[in-house]
């Protein structure tokens, strides 16, 4: 669900919140918190817009924990209905810039936080800093019946995935997806088609899905990145990841598409 971004809250809204505790993210009833916050002991509330018709804040809880499910960022994203995701993703983006962008990095002034919008400016030498997106690509490559999926050491036993990387400064994305491709799995690609995107908070990432047809080269995981990589065949796949992750969504789109050659 898209958002609506205006310099100042809707009164006639209701609000809803993005309440963190250190690392942890308040869920009641699986859902993020509404009205029944306003009144709790917040510091560093923030409004981030207007989304699925409510005026959505950021704060950091001050003192006891309220009732409800405290999780860790990447939990309470798989729990939230799916229109709620990127409401979240937004709220933790946002908290780490501020987070990390206390101090202008050119000459070390305390930074002054914009009225308008999320940015922040250096009242000493005029330098201005917003919040970091990072561009990733993801990518399913198919080759007749099999989709290539591959694993990183660091991911659940037994679960493959896309191939992903970040883009490079001065690269297009369309040279990225080549590149990461052949880098990690040794294997060349025809034209890449673009499927979707999505906003991931780890730690700012702006993931861009792509899919392509299979044009040569042979398996070479590239060692420290890609533990294993291989062809399977799309009514005979291991497990994936989960929802929300694009790669989850990526992975359910190409293999729609193939269905339908």
């Amino acid at each position: 669900m898209p958002f609506v971004i205006p310099a100042a809250a809707d009164p006639a809204l209701p609000d809803r919140f993005c309440l963190f505790d250190d690392g942890a993210v308040l869920l009641i009833d699986g859902a993020l918190p509404g009205a029944e916050a306003a009144g709790w002991p917040v510091a560093g509330r923030r409004f981030l817009g207007v989304h699925a018709g409510a005026n959505l804040y950021l704060g950091e809880l001050v003192g006891a924990a309220p009732a409800g499910v405290w999780l860790p960022l990447r939990a309470a994203l798989t729990q939230l209905p799916a229109d709620d995701v990127p409401a979240l993703a937004r709220a933790a983006q946002i908290r780490r810039f501020q987070k990390t962008h206390r101090l202008c990095g050119a000459c070390g002034t305390p930074l002054i936080q914009h009225a308008h919008d999320q940015g922040r400016g250096c009242p000493s030498c005029g330098e201005v800093y917003y919040p970091r997106v990072s561009p990733a690509m993801m990518l399913t490559v198919t080759r007749g019946d099999e989709i290539l999926l591959a694993r990183s050491p660091h991911f659940t036993p037994g679960v493959y995935s896309a191939i992903a990387g970040f883009v490079e400064p001065g690269e297009t994305l369309e040279d990225c997806v080549r590149r990461e491709c052949f880098e990690e799995v040794g294997v060349y690609i025809g034209a890449p088609v673009y499927l979707g995107s999505q906003s991931w908070p780890f730690p700012h990432s702006l993931m861009l899905a792509f899919t392509a047809e299979y044009a040569g080269g042979e398996l070479t995981p590239q060692e420290g990145e890609i533990e294993d990589a291989r062809w399977f065949a799309r009514d005979a796949l291991p497990a994936t990841p989960n929802k929300p992750s694009i790669a989850h969504w990526l992975i359910e789109r190409t293999l729609a598409r193939m269905a339908a050659r």
